[in-house]
């Protein structure tokens, strides 16, 4: 019995220690990242998850204001009437933006501002 309880003895003595100190990654800043948007950036890219119609009010302010949004709609994936509101509300914002609105996989949505289309292609990797 002995061979079992040395590979285990630096867990005995302590050489393993709990912390309950969390970095926020958030707060973190890098030297190669800028911190701030620069002069040069014209629109950003918004990722939203939406929980209910309601909801859709307030994120397509971003595409009016020329961001491109990407819209996670999981959670009410089972409610077909907020899901259609939903997608004929994206659908109004980029008819109004000239811009373009398109699935882009299960579950989540993209809207883009005038001036950006979605291809509707993907583009595949060769393995």
């Amino acid at each position: 019995m002995s061979f079992i309880k040395k590979p285990f003895k630096k867990f005995r003595e302590g050489a393993v220690k709990e912390t309950d100190q969390y970095i926020d990654l958030g707060d973190m800043t890098f030297e190669d990242v800028p911190t701030t948007l620069g002069t040069g950036v014209k629109s950003m890219v918004k990722v939203a998850e939406v929980y209910r119609y309601e909801d859709i009010n307030e994120l397509t302010a971003h595409v009016y204001n020329g961001n491109i949004l990407i819209v996670d709609y999981n959670s009410i994936a089972n409610d077909e009437l907020a899901l259609k509101r939903i997608t004929n509300e994206l659908k109004s914002v980029a008819r109004d933006t000239g811009g373009d609105v398109a699935g882009i996989g299960k579950g989540i949505l993209i809207a883009t501002p005038g001036g950006v289309k979605v291809d509707r292609h993907k583009l595949r990797g060769s393995y």
